[in-house]
């Protein structure tokens, strides 16, 4: 059976996720496979065309631009700044592309429901990243509580962050437009995207926030070794409530040295069992396996508490997450297989972001309303 290929611009694949996740260990590495298996058995290959961030070249496309037109492409992926992304995925939708594109899918939620009813108005298929939502970790929370495992799950405490370093007598190793407002910078508009996400598709819908953020390091230096002021959040703490009276907590923060077992780590407790997951690894502790400790101040601990749990199997093989959602994006382009992982839902994102910043700046609780297109 005859392969069809499908034509890919890929906008802002230079930093260091994007070319290792969105070029080599996707796009790459479907080619390297032989392409994306589609239900008849035919395979489509992937011909990837590479830009810079700048809009002009980008624009040049609808002409011409190293001897490449938008008719010959098919998707149009973008991955660069955040700020530039709504005027990059309008262009694109006009030429009628298919937008796959990295969250958030913009700066403010009215941009972001622009770019979903455009794409909706021009019929074009679109979608956007959410690749904690395949990681082996959640991915095993996911089965727990499929299994029924968490019988009525109570709540969900998050931890997420590391020590970036301030640049001054180490290098940092996020770019220092993170730390301004003004350039896109900011945890809250980085991070509880992902939490929006997390939390719909395995915990309950976000019902209402109330988030407290601050900018722990007031003054960082850049790549060219020049002092600058951290305009933007860089720790934020933010507790949510989910649809079936479930209570999540996460802290998230650039300024938090890591004592735990990975860089992100999720606990869920229910009546019937609790887990904790990482990136790879899930412990879990049953009701029945579960220690009885006692309040004694005037005694050291006698309970070992790591002890008590036990280690998920990785009786699964689990793919790259990015390189997965790619193959689930063609496979819906082509034949209109399912993909959950519209535009609307980076939207989802984008608003709880506001709320987020809506409840800090006014220090309440701010309900996050039902989002439509």
């Amino acid at each position: 059976m005859t392969a069809r290929t499908l034509g890919l611009i890929m906008n802002g694949v230079s930093g260091r996720m994007g070319v290792n996740q969105h070029l080599i260990r996707s796009v790459v590495a479907i080619r390297n496979q032989g392409g994306v298996r589609l239900s008849d058995g035919s395979r489509v290959m992937l011909d990837p065309v590479l830009v810079s961030r700048s809009a002009d070249k980008v624009k040049a496309l609808a002409e011409q631009h190293g001897g490449l037109r938008w008719s010959k492409n098919d998707i149009f992926s973008d991955t660069a700044t955040t700020q530039m992304r709504p005027t990059l995925l309008e262009r694109a939708i006009a030429a009628g592309k298919h937008i796959y594109c990295e969250k958030p899918i913009a700066t403010n939620l009215a941009e972001a429901l622009k770019i979903c009813k455009l794409a909706k108005a021009k019929g074009v298929k679109n979608g956007t990243v959410q690749d904690k939502l395949f990681l082996p970790g959640l991915q095993k929370i996911k089965m727990l509580r499929d299994s029924g495992f968490f019988g009525r799950m109570l709540s969900v405490r998050g931890e997420f962050g590391y020590w970036v370093f301030e640049g001054d007598w180490q290098e940092a190793q996020r770019p220092s437009w993170n730390y301004r407002t003004e350039d896109g910078g900011g945890i809250v508009l980085d991070m509880v995207c992902h939490w929006r996400y997390v939390l719909d598709n395995l915990f309950g819908q976000v019902k209402s926030v109330s988030c407290l953020a601050a900018t722990h390091i007031p003054e960082r230096v850049d790549e060219a070794g020049k002092k600058y002021k951290a305009s933007a959040d860089d720790a934020a703490y933010a507790t949510f409530q989910l649809e079936g009276g479930v209570i999540a907590h996460i802290n998230m923060s650039w300024a938090v040295r890591v004592y735990r077992d990975d860089l992100v780590t999720f606990q869920v407790d229910g009546t019937l069992g609790s887990a904790v997951a990482g990136l790879s690894d899930c412990m879990i502790q049953p009701r029945a396996a579960t220690p009885r400790p006692v309040w004694n101040p005037d005694q050291k601990q006698t309970i070992d508490f790591y002890d008590s749990w036990q280690k998920m199997p990785d009786n699964v093989t689990y793919e790259n997450g990015f390189k997965a959602e790619w193959e689930m994006f063609i496979r819906h382009v082509v034949e209109d297989a399912p993909f959950p992982h519209a535009l609307i839902e980076g939207a989802k994102g984008v608003q709880l972001v506001e709320c987020a910043h809506q409840s800090w700046r006014e220090r309440r609780w701010v309900d996050v309303p039902k989002l439509e297109v």
